[in-house]
């Protein structure tokens, strides 16, 4: 059973993490961060995570996994699953520390039980919003082991904060 995969987000204050298809900003060192955290590893993402992406491409120096419930539903240079049950037994193949779920809203919800880590970039401002990542702040399963100083982008200001499930 996978029990100790990654993931990566991005929240505003409400926890929020896109609206209408697309991330909620972009902030350079937010992507930054991302590629450097995963590269050379699994990501693990939904079939509308992937038409955000540079011309709707899988993501370089990475092994993606999309998850999508069409079966006819096909990516070059992506293995595609069509099940949680399938998901799960294909992320068999791979190391569980270097599975890393990036996305979106089903997807994190689906896999939240799953992670055992968390890297949140927490943007302190409050965006238009239609999709939303569980607030692990009021979770008692959740806490935070790791906190960078506040950064800004422009007037934006934000901060990279590591949850860790709590032991049982």
């Amino acid at each position: 059973m996978v029990t100790d995969m990654n993931l990566i987000v991005a929240v505003d204050n409400n926890w929020a993490i896109g609206c209408k298809g697309s991330l909620l900003v972009s902030i350079p060192n937010d992507h930054k961060a991302f590629r450097r955290e995963t590269a050379g590893r699994v990501v693990v993402f939904g079939r509308k995570t992937l038409a955000t992406f540079p011309q709707g491409m899988p993501l370089a120096d990475r092994t993606n996994i999309i998850l999508s419930g069409d079966p006819d539903y096909r990516v070059k240079g992506a293995v595609v699953v069509h099940s949680k049950e399938e998901l799960l037994e294909e992320l068999k193949k791979y190391p569980e520390d270097e599975i890393y779920v990036i996305g979106g809203e089903s997807i994190y919800r689906m896999l939240l039980p799953y992670c055992q880590t968390a890297h949140v970039t927490k943007i302190d401002h409050a965006y238009e919003a239609d999709a939303y990542f569980p607030n692990l702040d009021e979770s008692e399963e959740w806490e935070i082991t790791a906190d960078s100083e506040e950064q800004t982008y422009f007037d934006i200001a934000y901060s990279f904060v590591k949850y860790e499930r709590k032991k049982a």
